[in-house]
């Protein structure tokens, strides 16, 4: 008897605890900066999520880590950035370490029921059981059957595609349209900005409706209610790139007056807080709003919940391949500033990304820059980059004034740039890897373990590589020229990138080594980096040695994925020099069992953009 008493008394304590979790709903749309009436944007019409900010908490300051889906979400279902498993790149797939969660696991050890039945999108193989299960239709009537919850709602009309769509019949007028000061002003830039707006007040429409919906089911006085956007603006040069227009995203937090314990000292209905939060917090902070204590190894700051942190003094962004184009930049913020660090910045922003191309923007927007009838600020988008990016969003929040070269600007630069090297020893950023290696390195382990363990991944050697390579300083050539001997086919590969990026001097400075390295090297990346540059600035022999190793790494049955993605993109970038292998190209695989995780496909769109010619192979 004396059992079975204790037994109740614990089912029931098991009941109140379980009766004081709060359930949370996030409710997110895609591809939308802070281009709402509650962020002071007289443009915008969104009267309801307006009217949600009245009774909310707005954060000023809010990040996605990442300016694209894919990424993005990797960065909020792990809890980790992706730069340190090995994720970072545009569809991509790598494994966490065994003993690491995906975060709907570690809230159903605190209790809860976690549904997604929208979106997920995320560059990590998902294990075991992520996500429960319930039909899209009617969703909070079965939620109410299941409490505490966490629930994902996704919406999607406000997709950079949808941008695109046509016929559209204009909410907006386009005439009266904020256009940022790097894009031109043409009836095709006006008519996109106003189409992107319309789209935000269709997803105003949509957000209210699960309101009333979970009022209806009656459980919005036990829900905390969080909106956000995935990333920035769906518009060129917001989406894909490490600005802040290309991270900084609205979020608002409702929390119901039962659950105020679990908010912080700022909260109130209609406050803002410049808070510095991103979508790395995100999965500790779900977890600190459920009772639990976030796991150590999460590398974001729980800022509502019993864990909440004190604010932290910086935010994080990146960027890697986009699609089928490769890059490689890294961004830090606090209040005011903005600094990207550049490390491929012999590649413009506004490399061609087939997707991208096809919003109307984008085409007349480089057409322009072809024809000469730019703006040097809306020409930079097209220019090959400065090693270093420093903005005042305070006094220039379009970012076109670059202060990195100012005088009166250095004490900052050097901050943010030291809080940036930090940040890659702390989160042990396995992206300086070309993204083949990322794969090959951790075999059998993980690109998280791999990124920690230094004697397989000599991190300082190859970021001060990197660093070396991509500041374009000449003094460091000779850093260079005596990484290419280094054991370390990373330190090779950032040697020989520095060597291309600083053009014929670089070449000059290395000729006969590079020869002598086009084919012995037992990298494919170094070897297509070498060649690369022996057909830039090379002699005739040159250029046809070079093309060929080229040719045979675009191959994608010979090395791989994404040997093939680098030397189809050197091709593509060598224009004129590269024609003579054309017919070659066109003949190449576009698809096989060579392609790897989910970047089937970038080949194919390489080899198309290349030859013209769509047809598959």
């Amino acid at each position: 008897m004396r059992s079975l008493f204790a037994g109740l008394c614990c089912v029931l304590l098991c009941s109140v605890a379980l009766a004081e979790q709060p359930n949370i709903l996030w409710l997110t749309v895609e591809d939308i900066g802070p281009e709402l009436g509650c962020y002071g944007d007289t443009y915008a019409d969104t009267p309801n999520l307006d009217r949600f900010a009245d009774r909310s908490l707005l954060y000023l300051n809010a990040w996605s880590n990442a300016p694209v889906c894919a990424p993005a979400r990797t960065t909020l279902i792990s809890g980790l950035y992706p730069p340190s498993t090995g994720a970072e790149h545009m569809r991509s797939e790598t494994v966490l370490p065994a003993a690491f969660k995906m975060y709907p696991e570690y809230m159903r050890q605190a209790g809860y029921f976690c549904v997604n039945p929208g979106k997920e999108d995320y560059n990590l193989k998902k294990v075991d059981r992520v996500w429960d299960q319930i039909e899209k239709k009617q969703p909070f009537k079965q939620l109410a059957q299941h409490q505490p919850f966490m629930a994902v709602l996704n919406d999607t009309r406000t997709h950079e595609s949808q941008i695109r769509k046509r016929p559209h019949k204009w909410i907006h007028d386009p005439a009266k349209a904020r256009l940022p000061s790097y894009h031109p002003d043409t009836p095709e830039v006006r008519q996109d900005w106003a189409q992107y707006y319309d789209n935000i007040t269709s997803v105003d429409g949509w957000f209210q409706q699960q309101l009333d919906e979970l009022e209806a089911a009656g459980l919005a006085e036990n829900t905390i209610v969080i909106f956000y956007g995935d990333h920035g603006s769906g518009m060129p040069r917001s989406k894909r790139f490490p600005f802040n227009s290309g991270l900084r995203v609205p979020l608002i937090v409702n929390i119901p007056e039962k659950f105020r314990d679990l908010a912080p000292p700022e909260y109130m209905a209609g406050a803002q807080t410049d808070r510095l939060v991103s979508f790395v917090d995100l999965a500790p902070t779900i977890i600190s709003l459920a009772g639990a204590k976030p796991p150590e190894h999460l590398q974001g700051f729980a800022f509502l919940g019993k864990y909440a942190t004190e604010p932290q003094p910086y935010l994080y962004g990146f960027r890697g391949r986009m699609d089928e184009r490769i890059d490689l930049a890294r961004s830090v913020r606090n209040q005011r500033y903005v600094y990207i660090r550049n490390y491929m910045p012999h590649k413009p922003w506004g490399q061609h990304v087939n997707y991208m191309f096809e919003t109307p923007t984008t085409r007349v927007w480089k057409e322009l820059f072809d024809a000469g009838k730019l703006t040097a600020a809306q020409r930079r988008f097209w220019e090959k980059k400065a090693p270093e990016e420093l903005y005042d969003l305070q006094e220039d929040p379009d970012e076109v004034h670059n202060l990195a070269g100012s005088p009166a600007h250095q004490q900052i630069l050097d901050e943010l740039r030291q809080a940036h090297r930090d940040w890659v020893m702390r989160v042990r950023d396995v992206g300086l890897l070309p993204e083949g290696e990322i794969h090959s390195r951790s075999q059998g382990s993980s690109p998280y373990e791999l990124g920690h363990n230094e004697s397989l991944y000599p991190l300082e050697r190859i970021w001060g590589m990197a660093d070396a390579a991509s500041s374009l300083d000449p003094n460091r050539t000779p850093l260079l020229l005596k990484g290419l001997d280094d054991e370390d086919s990373a330190v090779r590969y950032w040697a020989a990138l520095g060597l291309l990026m600083r053009g014929d001097a670089g070449f000059q400075s290395a000729a006969t080594r590079l020869r002598k390295q086009l084919n012995s090297d037992s990298s494919p990346y170094v070897r297509t980096v070498i060649a690369e540059t022996l057909v830039r600035f090379g002699s005739e022999q040159d250029q046809q040695l070079g093309l060929a190793v080229l040719l045979k790494e675009a191959d994608g049955s010979h090395d791989g994925t994404f040997a093939a993605i680098q030397a189809l993109n050197a091709i593509d970038e060598l224009g004129d020099k590269a024609a003579s292998i054309g017919p070659q190209i066109k003949s190449l695989p576009r698809k096989g069992p060579w392609e790897q995780g989910r970047s089937g496909g970038y080949v194919g769109r390489l080899i198309q953009t290349i030859t013209g010619d769509s047809d598959t192979k």
